[in-house]
């Protein structure tokens, strides 16, 4: 396997773009064009969670993909393990700099293809939690002049062709809400610091709410998405989901949407391969992998 590490600023080394290679050999369909995956972690964008990366991009890549993993730009330069005592916050965190990073990453890829063999045509970007917020904004903004101004580069290079989003944060006016009426204290608690990496304060406006969500910003021009959560969902709310699948629906987007009845928060891959507790292990939730393989390749075929 090809697995390379290239980091994507000069001046951030944490923040980088991981392959997952299958090596060329004479014994496969040399040279033979592949669909690749993008994977965004999450993390409450303090942090890019092991548990969504190298296991979702092997179990990707055992399906034919190319795939990435990309490390973006979070609150901490460091996974969290005691709030009570956290690593000096990077104060640079604040969106857009990770669409950016995605941006970023996305471009790395096409300009690569021929390199690792990826079908340029057919790159999906696949989220968790904060990474598929991360994933659905591209979606939304890829051809935002945001980006073409920031990077001086045509916006079809930062489109994902297909997007997979798992129990995404898609609206965060109605993660205030839910928050504020439903929420204990500690989930109250983790908001804030995550509001503070997002938007550098721990109580952003309603204005600033809006800008980031990407409910808001569906049109037809967002790519083909495929979208599950489980519906007791303590941390990120179902409904983000739903509303989500409304919108696309709306605009006539290509979607299918997945609600299974129960499961908590940060599933990954539902199995023995990423749990780090019991309850991560859930078979019911598991086929999620399968259904998005079916999925992707009625759009990729």
């Amino acid at each position: 396997m090809l697995s390379e590490t290239i980091q994507l600023w000069d001046d951030n080394d944490t923040v980088a773009l991981h392959s997952y290679i299958q090596n060329n050999s004479m014994e496969f369909q040399k040279d033979q064009l592949r669909p690749a995956v993008l994977i965004c972690p999450g993390g409450g964008y303090l942090g890019t969670s092991d548990r969504e990366a190298e296991p979702v991009a092997l179990k990707f890549a055992s399906l034919g993909y190319r795939t990435f993993v990309l490390r973006y730009t979070t609150y901490y330069k460091e996974w969290v393990e005691d709030f009570n005592n956290p690593p000096a916050p990077n104060e640079k965190s604040a969106y857009p700099q990770p669409l950016f990073d995605l941006a970023k990453a996305m471009i790395i890829i096409r300009e690569n293809a021929s390199k690792w063999l990826v079908d340029s045509e057919k790159i999906a970007v696949c989220g968790f939690s904060a990474g598929a917020h991360l994933s659905a904004s591209m979606g939304v903004h890829w051809n935002s002049s945001l980006l073409k101004e920031k990077f001086n580069s045509e916006n079809e290079i930062f489109k994902p062709n297909a997007v997979i989003l798992g129990y995404p944060l898609l609206d965060y006016q109605l993660m205030k809400e839910k928050v504020e009426e439903e929420a204990n204290e500690f989930i109250k608690e983790f908001f804030e610091i995550s509001n503070r990496a997002v938007f550098g304060t721990p109580n952003p406006s309603l204005e600033q709410l809006s800008e980031v969500s990407p409910v808001n910003f569906v049109s037809s021009q967002t790519p083909p998405t495929f979208i599950w959560h489980t519906a007791d969902d303590g941390l990120v709310y179902a409904e983000n989901s739903l509303r989500f699948a409304t919108a696309l629906a709306k605009n006539k987007v290509s979607y299918e949407l997945h609600v299974f009845e129960s499961g908590v928060h940060g599933l990954s891959l539902c199995d023995e391969t990423t749990a780090g507790e019991p309850s991560h292990i859930n078979p019911e939730c598991s086929v999620w992998v399968d259904l998005a393989q079916n999925w992707l390749n009625k759009h990729f075929k």
